[in-house]
């Protein structure tokens, strides 16, 4: 009972932040509900993670002894992710999007939200986001490039997954999807379409020799589960016969 009630305190202390700005009325309080249905909440990443502060006490939530950053400006916005999305800052500076930031170009709460951020995937490049700041042709090739070589990852990671049940050791693919997959997370935030283009192309070679070593594998362990098979069945046939000859052998004596 004391753990119990402990742990309750202990959680209830650790979401000052999410207490307080749930009973404002304004915009404060708008922050709440979307963040619950978020990646970060999801992953346990609070208030206090992106903007500081101490979550334990309500008093010096807010306060910069406590490291409390408060809001970004539009500018520090990706600086500001990038505390933690350190790859892919880099990324954003090096892209078009990057380039224009503080120039009416996009950060990174344009394309993901502020608190309501979701899982990335393929749907966040969509006609209606990005036409926002352009047309969205260029987007919809990148989009059409990556949508294949998602398709082959998430085959082969199936795959594996299958294989690890069943008791192969997959940890050298596992390595080699990782790799893939992180490089084809990248790409995200290249704006370079042709450059995406190329790099997406090379992955789905890179997929496809995977995809090829994992159907060799399952043609091998089919021929192997194929000749126990006919062990077993051969087994079985053996054993029947000499029962079969034991027994003839018995009744001829018996008579």
């Amino acid at each position: 009972m004391l753990s119990f009630t402990l742990d309750t305190f202990a959680q209830e202390a650790a979401t000052v932040c999410l207490q307080c700005h749930s009973s404002q009325t304004g915009r404060g309080g708008q922050v709440v509900q979307p963040w619950k249905s978020s990646i970060h909440a999801e992953n346990g990443i609070s208030c206090h993670d992106c903007h500081g502060g101490d979550p334990m006490d309500a008093t010096n939530a807010m306060s910069p002894a406590r490291g409390f950053l408060g809001v970004p400006k539009e500018t520090d916005v990706p600086a500001f992710c990038g505390r933690c999305h350190v790859g892919i800052l880099a990324d954003y500076r090096q892209s078009a999007h990057g380039q224009a930031l503080g120039k009416g170009g996009p950060t990174c709460v344009t394309c993901h939200g502020s608190h309501d951020i979701k899982k990335v995937t393929l749907d966040l490049i969509n006609e209606k986001s990005c036409s926002r700041c352009h047309p969205y042709e260029r987007a919809a090739k990148i989009k059409a490039a990556m949508k294949e070589t998602e398709r082959q990852i998430v085959d082969i990671g199936e795959k594996l997954s299958r294989f690890k049940g069943e008791g192969v050791d997959t940890e050298s693919t596992d390595k080699g999807l990782f790799s893939i997959r992180n490089t084809y997370h990248r790409l995200f935030h290249e704006v370079n379409t042709p450059r995406v283009t190329s790099e997406s192309s090379k992955l789905q070679g890179e997929l496809a020799k995977i995809d090829q070593s994992l159907q060799k594998l399952d043609e091998q362990r089919a021929k192997r589960k194929l000749a126990g098979a006919f062990v077993v069945a051969g087994a079985l046939v053996a054993a029947l016969l000499f029962h079969l000859l034991r027994k003839t052998y018995g009744n001829n004596r018996d008579g």
